[in-house]
């Protein structure tokens, strides 16, 4: 079987360096640099002499993956990333109405951690992504943007949410490796302020990020805070219990770690108790939180207890929030977008 050439794009400039030996390592800054301005092919580096060029088609690809599909909604763009593989993972373009962006990325194709309001959940695990992978990921948003954006437009992406497909805690070392490429200051320059992790609260990983950062934005999904009813909607939740997850953030918060987010997905009729507004508070007290409510975006077919998942209607909505808001915590209310394309929360994995 034919060997794949090695692809480029998402590597740290170290292994770019190491693989482009003998060339210099000047010419692996220069490419490393093309790859950050959102260079697509060897031929736009125009630095780098024609020769050269032909030397580097013939040795390496620029990116391992491919932008399978492309889909708007109302300024909202969700990505189909054909892997190398032939596996497929999912990235979606945000914007806040301004000039802001936000990139929501995929850690695996799929999802070992089963929660049963989430589409990903239900298709089962395939593979964890590599750190390329994860950043090719970026790559590709940002270039779907600048193909359909005027230039006098002028957005850029400003943050980062890992809140795609799978668990990221559960492919950290990769992680890590992404968030060091997004973070290098020669390349994307990214803050890690603008970089969150989304978890299902595993324990392991919290106590290595709290021990050993990244000291990135956290979130936690939380759902709710009642043990019980969590492990039935969150499998994954079993092997690590709340008391352990909050012992593992309040690490992460006294080395240096900030706010730690408390996602809500808000499932009409099933964590929407004022019993479940008040396990949220206990859990919360003693750190720095605020809580984000998601109401459930809607994926046919997906049931709890043998009912189907619905939505929370608005009243039902706003007296949870309220109740939140008069035990003492701060909240924010996740707004719907990428509904149509199944962009949304809880939706990738469905076209």
């Amino acid at each position: 079987m034919e060997q794949l050439q090695a692809a480029l794009a998402g590597l740290s400039l170290t292994e770019i360096e190491k693989l482009l030996l003998p060339l210099p390592r000047f010419r692996a800054a220069q490419i490393y640099k093309w790859i950050e301005k959102g260079a697509l092919s060897f031929e736009e580096m125009t630095n780098i002499p024609v020769s050269m060029q032909k030397e580097l088609r013939e040795r390496f690809r620029l990116f391992s993956g491919a932008a399978a599909g492309c889909y708007d909604d109302a300024g909202t763009k969700k990505i189909v990333v054909a892997l190398k593989d032939g596996a497929k993972a999912e990235a979606v373009l945000l914007s806040d109405g301004k000039k802001r962006l936000t990139a929501c990325l995929s850690t695996q194709a799929g999802c070992p951690a089963g929660c049963v309001f989430c589409k990903t959940g239900s298709l089962g695990f395939s593979r964890n992504l590599d750190g390329a992978e994860i950043v090719e990921q970026f790559i590709f948003l940002r270039n779907a943007e600048k193909r359909n954006a005027e230039e006098k437009d002028g957005r850029v992406i400003g943050n980062i949410v890992v809140m795609g497909m799978g668990e990221p805690l559960l492919n950290l070392e990769n992680l890590r490796k992404a968030i060091a490429v997004f973070t290098d200051k020669q390349g994307m320059n990214f803050s890690r302020r603008r970089i969150t992790v989304s978890t299902c609260g595993i324990c392991g990983g919290l106590f290595d990020i709290a021990e050993n950062g990244p000291y990135i934005r956290l979130a936690l999904s939380l759902t709710t805070a009642d043990e019980e009813l969590r492990q039935k909607l969150m499998p994954v939740t079993n092997s690590n219990p709340l008391r352990t997850v909050k012992e593992a953030l309040a690490l992460f918060q006294r080395n240096g770690g900030g706010r730690v987010t408390l996602e809500v997905p808000l499932l009409g009729g099933v964590n929407t108790r004022d019993a479940d507004a008040r396990s949220i508070a206990g859990f919360a007290e003693g750190m720095d939180t605020v809580v984000n409510i998601i109401p459930w975006n809607p994926v046919a077919g997906l049931e709890f207890e043998g009912r189907p998942l619905r939505e929370p209607g608005k009243k039902e909505t706003q007296d949870f929030v309220r109740m939140l808001e008069s035990l003492g915590l701060k909240v924010t209310m996740r707004l719907h977008k990428g509904r149509r394309v199944m962009g949304a929360c809880g939706q990738l994995g469905t076209l």
